[in-house]
């Protein structure tokens, strides 16, 4: 759709979504995948062997949304997917970071439907509908 070469995944765990990303860049393109666990990390290199794709993938562990602020360059495709209490800030760090015409996708922004809650208390859906409110 947009001829992307350069997603940033926040939030990758053992790399699922990653693959997918990996096989729909463009040729040339690179994927690089964040997560705090290096044992996901371990994990996510193994299915990325498999899958044929690891020659698209840049792993990268620690903090998403601090590895995302040392980046230099703008991304096509920014996808979050990272703890939902972190979505408000993703927001601000993300944006800036995107290219003119680039896509920033978000999971879980309906939340099962917790975020119709009149006065929810968990967190994670306060910051989410927070993020919501800024995105909009």
């Amino acid at each position: 759709m947009t001829n992307a070469k350069t997603v940033f995944e926040m939030g990758s765990a053992i790399g699922y979504s990653t693959i997918w990303w990996a096989r729909a860049i463009a040729q040339g393109g690179k994927v690089i995948y964040t997560d705090g666990d290096s044992n996901n990390a371990a994990r996510a290199r193994k299915y990325f062997e498999r899958a044929e794709v690891s020659d698209r993938i840049t792993l990268k562990t620690g903090d998403a949304l601090e590895l995302l602020s040392e980046e230099r360059q703008q991304f096509d495709i920014i996808f979050n997917d990272v703890d939902k209490e972190d979505y408000p800030r993703v927001f601000r760090i993300a944006v800036p970071k995107l290219r003119k015409g680039g896509l920033f996708i978000t999971d879980n922004v309906l939340w099962s439907g917790k975020v119709a809650q009149r006065n929810p208390t968990e967190k994670s859906t306060k910051a989410i509908l927070e993020f919501n409110k800024i995105a909009l």
